[in-house]
């Protein structure tokens, strides 16, 4: 038996904090080159990720997770790697994750291949690009 969800057909809002909203417009917008469509400050940054809504929420304190609370899918993950470098964003590599290449790119069993890192309020952003 099938259930219809409420949810299936509505648009996904994505969310992630910030303390700092002039640092963080800087990087959502200069560096990765997600477009402001608006801020609403004192509460968020809205910006459009490819047709998904991104709400940058200002916050009066955060607590970086150690896990990835946005991900973005690639079809050509070196060169977005190499891109985003040389914009000045570092990437993360984690213990345990040997089968990392140069770049800082996982190779994942299921083949797909992931890159991490952090956004200036230390949120845990990724790239993959699945096989």
């Amino acid at each position: 038996m099938t259930q219809d969800s409420i949810l299936s057909g509505s648009e996904l809002i994505a969310f992630a904090p910030t303390i700092d909203p002039a640092r963080a417009r800087a990087f959502y917008e200069g560096v990765l080159g997600l477009r402001l469509e608006a801020d609403e400050s004192p509460f968020a940054l809205v910006f459009d990720a490819n047709g998904t809504m991104l709400r940058v929420t200002i916050v009066p304190e955060h607590h970086p997770q150690p896990f990835t609370v946005l991900g973005w899918s690639v079809k050509e993950i070196e060169a977005a790697v190499t891109q985003l470098t040389g914009r000045g964003v570092v990437f993360q590599r984690y213990p345990g994750m040997n089968d990392t290449d140069p770049h800082g790119i996982w190779n994942s069993p299921s083949g797909a291949r992931v890159a991490w890192f952090k956004d200036p309020d230390g949120n845990v952003l990724s790239l993959t690009q699945f096989p």
